[in-house]
């Protein structure tokens, strides 16, 4: 028989799983006598030390994990997660810990993705090893945030693209502010939308997701809220508040956390009630034209349909690698019917493969080496990429082996 922890992690992995952006309101308080545990009760004491790009705070049983490069907009990079993952593990395991708060150093972004530019440095000399570490670390760390035993508190204020989206959604409560713009923007530098984006974001709804990983359109504000990405929604200067009030309760339940975040949730939704944009406008729009079995029959739709919304749409999706449009598009749709672990070890074979292709390489040196905003993608065409092109990505490259979580 399994021990009672054991069983109790079974139970937050298949109930995380099953309901990835909804609040989980009894994911982590099933058993209060054993989950929200974990106070030291030292309430005067904390214990807070400096690891350059990461900051690491416990006040009382709040672990507090600040990503501390303002100046890069927080970017993550393999050090930063080689120091969050063993850290969370040991704050998870700590029968006096009773939440973590995951927030960004400044006021301009929570985390602006992964700090890439590096490893497509490495593949374009024919290293891919540091790309396929990254991407195993970030996942595995992915993973454990999917299926952490304590309360895990993201507060995405500000920019928070790519990396700092699987820091975030993944987690069991997703606080966005009026200052939060959200985007996974990966087809326009030849790469797709991992972090397990193949499972969080068809679980948005009348295909909001699809859209989102094909066009890289930016949710700002009340938006992240509306679509499921955010949990709740806090002004952001309210944030100093709440966190205080949150680390204060010496003993709290799962149902305390939850009565805070709504409160302050409750107080930044007056007034706002017509503050938010592309869900009230474009829904209907985004449900007739990106519901399409193939990217080829999207641009059809975009075509036939001749708004001007419509061309803004079409003329992005143009600039976008058409290799990454494809694999885009075949990721989310087979990432409906899987599991969180099963996206993420989906997406290590992707993201593989893409080291080793042209177009993420290219891509990160258009828009963020040379800065010329002119990729030359290969093949530059949807019908160039063949569903031999397309399946290869799915396939491990030679050699590797599959991550395993």
């Amino acid at each position: 028989m399994l021990p009672a922890r054991s069983i109790f992690r079974v139970q937050v992995i298949s109930k995380h799983l099953s309901s990835p952006l909804k609040q989980r309101t009894s994911t982590v308080g099933l058993c209060m006598p054993c989950k929200l545990y974990r106070i030291p009760c030292f309430r005067s004491m904390s214990s807070k030390y400096v690891e350059d790009d990461v900051l690491f705070d416990k006040v009382g049983g709040a672990g507090i994990i600040t990503l501390n490069r303002p100046s890069a907009l927080n970017a993550l990079n393999l050090s930063m997660i080689q120091k969050i993952l063993p850290k969370i593990k040991e704050w998870e395991d700590d029968p006096r810990t009773t939440m973590i708060i995951m927030k960004g150093s400044g006021d301009k972004a929570f985390c602006a993705g992964g700090d890439i530019r590096s490893i497509t440095d490495e593949a374009r000399m024919g290293n891919y090893a540091p790309g396929q570490e990254f991407f195993h670390s970030e996942y595995h760390l992915n993973y454990r945030i999917a299926t952490c035993l304590v309360p895990y508190i993201a507060i995405i204020d500000g920019i928070t693209m790519g990396g700092g989206v699987g820091l975030s959604v993944h987690g069991e409560h997703r606080i966005c502010t009026e200052r939060t713009l959200f985007a996974m923007p990966e087809t326009g530098i030849g790469l797709f939308p991992d972090v397990g984006g193949s499972h969080f974001l068809p679980r948005l709804s009348q295909h909001l997701g699809l859209y989102l990983a094909l066009t890289g359109y930016k949710l700002k504000g009340r938006d992240v809220y509306k679509a499921g990405v955010a949990t709740r929604m806090v002004d952001s200067t309210m944030l100093p508040k709440l966190e205080k009030e949150l680390v204060s309760m010496e003993t709290p339940t799962q149902q305390d956390i939850i009565d805070i975040l709504r409160k302050y949730h409750e107080e930044c939704q007056t007034g706002r009630e017509r503050d938010y944009l592309i869900l009230r406008d474009r829904e209907d729009d985004i449900k007739r034209i990106f519901c399409a079995d193939t990217v080829e029959e999207i641009f059809q739709n975009l075509e036939a349909d001749g708004s001007e919304w419509a061309k803004q749409q079409l003329d992005t999706l143009k600039k976008m690698s058409p290799t990454s449009l494809k694999v885009t598009h075949q990721q989310i749709q087979m990432g409906a019917s899987l599991e969180l672990d099963e996206c993420l070890e989906m997406e290590y074979r992707i993201g593989c493969n893409c080291l080793r292709n042209n177009d993420f390489q290219e891509g990160v040196r258009a828009l963020l080496v040379d800065k010329d905003k002119n990729p030359k993608w290969n093949p530059n065409t949807l019908s160039g990429v063949t569903d031999e092109i397309l399946n290869s990505y799915f396939t491990l490259p030679e050699g590797l082996e599959e991550l395993e979580l």
